[in-house]
């Protein structure tokens, strides 16, 4: 009994351990990337958020031509 003990315990250090390692790290670079209806929902974020941008500033020029006291919001990417 013990020798077949002794036998198992090296095959499942070799064989064993590493193949989990290694489906766990597999899994977590999977998880870690985004899929394609992810990529898909941010491209449309970031268009509409182009369009409410280009929107502010039209709003921004009407009320400016309007009022001369008027200061434009000055945002990230505005100097």
């Amino acid at each position: 009994m013990e020798g077949i003990l002794a036998l198992m315990i090296p095959i499942c250090a070799i064989v064993v351990l590493p193949w989990l390692a290694l489906h766990y790290v597999t899994q977590w670079k999977k998880a870690g990337s985004m899929s394609a209806s992810d990529e898909r929902l941010l491209d449309d974020l970031y268009e509409t958020a182009r369009r409410l941008e280009a929107r502010l500033e039209t709003v921004e020029r009407i009320v400016a031509a309007d009022n001369p006291q008027f200061r434009p919001h000055s945002g990230p990417e505005r100097s």
